[in-house]
């Protein structure tokens, strides 16, 4: 019995009818939890430090950025905001500098029919006249994120021209590319005890080397657990502070080069974005989770670690890229539009791709779940550029394969040259790396091919003299496993033009070829799968293929009119 079960065909992408009033969103773990009393508010989402900053920015309209679990919080954070900015000091600003847009937008935030609440809110100087020079400070609640919620959402936040987004809850720390970001990381609180008796369960030596770690909502309380840890008699722990880069030796967190983390085992509070287990695999010795989503253990249970293993989740991302090595069509899927150098890494992997004589699409669909990149059934396989949690995408109901970019470098190379040694990245920090290593291969190789074909004179295509390729998985043939390059090699032989000609010049281009049995259609002078695909194997085609065997009639017919819920057609008004 396999773990799961691969799709042989699209998967049905429409709801039954008689489950048309049915909500298929998973209900909100959320709910169920009390809520913060008012002090535990001001605690947990850091009131006063928010404001402070705030205030210090100059800020004046500013994005509160919340991710679904918080969001019924998120009206008295607002409120709780609000207050504390009206008991510090506002800005002071020259009279005129008021914005016509902002005095309206400010009349009708407080737009109401009370009119005591009108005095009280001109009393505390939240509205002030041309003349009075207090700038109100405006928040906006983004309620729904453009993408995964621990980045933040730049595009929501430019919507309501926000100067500042301050991102609640966990956050992957990806570097940002417009706009200053204060983080909240809304402290959890955590057993200290219990986290200290699981921790001398799992690690009895004293001289024991760890790394003390936790989620970035536990991270208040690493320094009271590491006081604890060394009250016990423990020498050798490691409590490396927050940093905002995802690349360093463990992401997001300062380290020093010269330790060797393979002598170093990981004890990580909370459980850990499986994105950073894969990268953590091959860098520690070991790692154990003490989970924190558990329920209050008896007296009589002690609380316990978990050791971590993702060798066989390294083994099915293994046998993904694998299995895409022969796939001639890669769909690059944006899953960011905010982290910093998205694009430059977008150009670096189309290079990357056709350099190998693939061919590539680029797609942007927002938050990525299988129905939508379902549609696109001519892409064998998808690479996701985003940060380095959101990269990491997996799940049976996916009908291709979806990959990182470090996957698709590995992806990309022969059968004979693919070793992987367990290392694995989220990120597309590596892809430059990448490009450069493939450049420098296909310049090595383009001049031992121009060798090769001075003595052969040019005998055979490109196609024919390249070694086969077969489906590991499936052992098959695969004949068209690099499209562009196959078409590249039907241009004129060098030392065939005419003086004054080179290959890729336009004059070349209309001499004719015989086009070879499974030849692509080309769009522009450039081969097109995108293209061929919707030629040969699509069965619709578009609005009025359907008719594309018939006759087109030339006479005028009178259509559907009305709305939705009933249309009249034809002059009889048949309503449908």
């Amino acid at each position: 019995m396999t773990d799961s079960i691969q799709l042989t065909a699209p998967p049905v992408l429409s709801t039954p009818e008689t489950h048309i009033f049915e909500d298929p969103t998973p209900a909100s773990t959320a709910q169920n939890t009390p809520r913060p009393t008012d002090d535990e508010l001001w605690e947990i989402y850091e009131i006063a430090r928010t404001a402070r900053e705030v205030r210090d920015g100059g800020y004046k309209r500013v994005a509160l950025q919340f991710p679904d679990g918080m969001l019924r919080d998120a009206p008295r954070v607002f409120e709780a905001l609000e207050e504390e900015l009206k008991r510090s000091p506002a800005t002071v600003a020259p009279a005129g500098r008021v914005r016509q847009e902002d005095e309206l937008a400010a009349s009708f935030t407080h737009l109401s029919t009370s009119s005591a609440r009108t005095e009280q809110a001109r009393e505390s100087g939240i509205e002030k006249g041309r003349d009075g020079t207090a700038e109100r400070v405006r928040f906006y609640i983004l309620a729904d994120t453009s993408y995964g919620s621990c980045c933040v959402d730049e595009i929501a936040a430019e919507h309501v021209e926000a100067d500042v987004v301050v991102h609640y809850g966990r956050s992957c720390l990806s570097p940002t590319a417009r706009l200053p970001v204060i983080y909240v990381f809304t402290s959890h609180p955590l057993d200290i005890s219990d986290a200290v008796q699981a921790f001398e369960s799992t690690f009895s030596s004293k001289e024991e080397k760890v790394v003390l770690m936790a989620d970035i909502t536990y991270n208040t309380q690493i320094p009271t657990l590491h006081t604890s840890l060394l009250s016990a008699g423990y020498t050798n722990l490691l409590t490396p502070p927050i940093i905002h880069d995802p690349s360093s030796q463990i992401p997001n967190r300062e380290l020093d080069a010269s330790i060797d983390l393979k002598e170093y085992s990981l004890f990580h509070i909370s459980d850990p974005p499986q994105a950073l287990l894969l990268t953590l695999s091959s860098r520690v010795k070991e790692m154990f989770i003490y989970p924190t989503s558990f329920p209050a253990p008896s007296s009589a249970s002690t609380p316990k670690a978990i050791q971590a293993n993702t060798a066989m989740t390294l083994r099915r991302r293994y046998a993904l890229l694998t299995r895409l090595s022969t796939c001639p069509v890669f769909g690059i899927l944006i899953n960011t539009l905010s982290v910093a150098n998205y694009l430059s890494s977008i150009t670096s992997i189309r290079s990357l791709i056709a350099q190998s004589g693939k061919k590539s699409y680029t797609f942007v669909v927002g938050k990525v779940n299988a129905a939508k990149i379902a549609n696109f059934s001519e892409i064998g396989g998808w690479v996701v550029v985003g940060c380095w949690e959101s990269s990491l995408i997996e799940g049976s109901e996916f009908f291709r394969p979806v990959i990182t970019p470090f996957e698709l470098g590995l992806c990309l190379q022969g059968d004979g040259e693919r070793v992987w040694d367990g290392r694995w990245r989220g990120d597309f920090g590596g892809v430059g790396e990448m490009v450069a290593a493939s450049s420098s291969k296909v310049d090595v190789d383009g001049e031992e091919k121009k060798e090769a074909e001075r003595g052969d004179q040019y005998e055979d295509s490109e196609e024919e003299s390249a070694p086969p390729e077969f489906d590991l998985r499936t052992g098959r043939y695969v004949s068209h496993s690099r499209p562009m390059r196959t078409t590249a090699s039907l241009t004129s032989p060098p030392g065939s033009q005419e003086p004054g000609q080179s290959g890729g010049s336009t004059e070349a281009s209309k001499a004719l070829t015989r086009r070879a049995k499974g030849d692509l259609v080309t769009v522009n002078g450039t081969a097109s799968p995108g293209a061929e695909y919707l030629r040969n194997q699509r069965t619709w085609q578009g609005l009025g293929s359907d008719f594309a065997a018939t006759e087109a009639s030339l006479e005028i017919e009178e259509g559907r009119s009305g709305v939705a819920r009933g249309y009249t057609v034809g002059e009889d008004g048949e309503r449908r």
